[in-house]
């Protein structure tokens, strides 16, 4: 498997939710059996029981014995703890998720500049190269962008910021999806200027890197609405 390259799980974990939003089934919904989501997704019962049971971990889904497997009615909670799994994934949905990561990150990378320890420095570095490496490989480096961003989220030191995350990870997979990896040169350039600030203990530094970062992307997809 190529570095970056998600497991097969995960890829029917994605083709379990997208058929969820296709079918428009809500919370309460039954799951087809095990033996037709095999064949709905040509994949073994070993693949699909395992990504059933990781939706399950993150609350998507819920067992009742002896009924079935379901989406379950109280979505919002462990990975996902706004909820955004069963949001519709259009272009509304990115440029409400880039508000709300202006109002927040360029603030979360001035408490990192501030707070991270030399141990944190050294990750961010390290995830860092890691999205250069494979962007410059051209191989997926979606989870590679989540997580540099997430490292430096944990480096805020401020427990409730790890709670926003998951807005994170939704805004981030979908911009590359919609930009179609067209911005793989700012994102480079970005993250750089992002981390050496950071390891210099800048916060004006980090915080500004973080705006031009995320504006980019704003603009980019969005060029005639206006810049909070």
């Amino acid at each position: 498997m190529k570095q970056g390259t998600p497991p097969l799980s995960a890829a029917v974990q994605k083709q379990i939710i997208d058929m969820i939003l296709k079918n428009n089934m809500k919370p309460g919904d039954r799951l087809p059996t095990e033996s037709e989501l095999c064949r709905r997704l040509n994949v073994s019962r070993g693949t699909v029981r395992e990504a059933v049971k990781a939706l399950i971990s993150q609350n998507v889904l819920v067992v009742r014995q002896g009924s079935g497997t379901f989406i379950s009615p109280r979505q919002g909670v462990s990975s996902d703890p706004l909820g955004l799994t069963f949001l519709k994934h259009d272009q509304q949905l990115a440029l409400d998720l880039l508000d709300v990561r202006l109002m927040l990150e360029p603030n979360i990378a001035e408490l990192a500049a501030i707070r991270a320890t030399a141990r944190e420095l050294r990750i961010i570095e390290q995830q860092c190269n890691t999205v250069q490496e494979l962007i410059e490989k051209e191989e997926p480096y979606q989870q590679a962008d989540v997580e540099f961003h997430r490292r430096i989220a944990q480096a805020s030191h401020n427990q409730v910021v790890s709670t926003l995350v998951p807005v994170i990870h939704s805004s981030a997979t979908l911009n590359i999806d919609l930009t179609k990896n067209s911005l793989k040169g700012d994102t480079i350039r970005y993250h750089r200027a992002l981390a050496n600030a950071i390891s210099s203990h800048d916060p004006y530094g980090a915080r500004y890197a973080m705006i031009l970062h995320l504006a980019t992307n704003r603009q980019y997809l969005f060029p005639n609405e206006p810049t909070p």
